[in-house]
């Protein structure tokens, strides 16, 4: 029986970079070990605001690196604060950090750069930097102070679901830092992370 996730609008879609949730909101919690590839080279000052928690799976990881952690979701996923819309809210923090749903990007960019105190890091996939309409506007007016790409393949899957294999898209975190020139640094996260953290939470 073939897998209908895989099939959208009629056509097989293996490089997405996470299946559709077909039955709800957009919600695939990241791996632990790679907030700790971001934990291990971004140093956060101050509060820490996880704006699409989800079951927490980023938080988690986020106390270990910052004395306050802030969580909140659209959803009630038994986690942090419920009904915060990030597209919308004005609540504002020193640093935002984020798995964003897959078709909310752009928006969490925009209100995100506008919100962050300090830092605003964003779990997004590599090919986010590909776009006119993003050429023209956000890396333009607000581009990322540094882009820090995976060297190892991220998996999603949706909670509760058995994992095996390895995922065919790429992925990177991007950060803007006030504090840095307005200027893109890429830089590369060393392999190890996801054998060195995999089953740690």
């Amino acid at each position: 029986m073939s897998d209908a996730t895989y099939n959208l609008n009629g056509g097989f879609k293996p490089t997405i970079k996470r299946f559709a949730d077909l039955n709800g909101p957009d919600f695939f919690p990241t791996p632990a070990w790679a907030t700790y590839a971001l934990i291990d080279n971004e140093q956060f000052d101050g509060e820490v605001w996880e704006c699409a928690c989800g079951d927490g799976a980023m938080s988690k990881v986020l106390e270990k690196a910052a004395r306050s952690v802030a969580s909140s979701d659209l959803y009630n996923r038994g986690f942090g604060d419920v009904g915060i819309d990030f597209l919308t809210t004005n609540r504002r923090s020193d640093n935002i950090v984020t798995n964003p749903p897959y078709n909310a990007a752009e928006g969490f960019v925009h209100n995100g750069t506008r919100l962050a105190k300090r830092k605003f890091a964003l779990l997004l996939r590599l090919a986010f930097l590909e776009g006119a309409n993003r050429a023209n506007t956000i890396f333009t007016e607000t581009p990322p102070s540094r882009v820090w790409v995976f060297s190892e393949r991220i998996t999603f899957y949706p909670a509760g679901a058995v994992q095996q294999g390895s995922g065919t898209t790429a992925y990177a975190w991007f950060v803007w830092d006030r504090d840095a020139p307005k200027t893109t640094e890429l830089k590369w996260l060393k392999p190890g992370y996801k054998a060195k953290f995999a089953k740690q939470a």
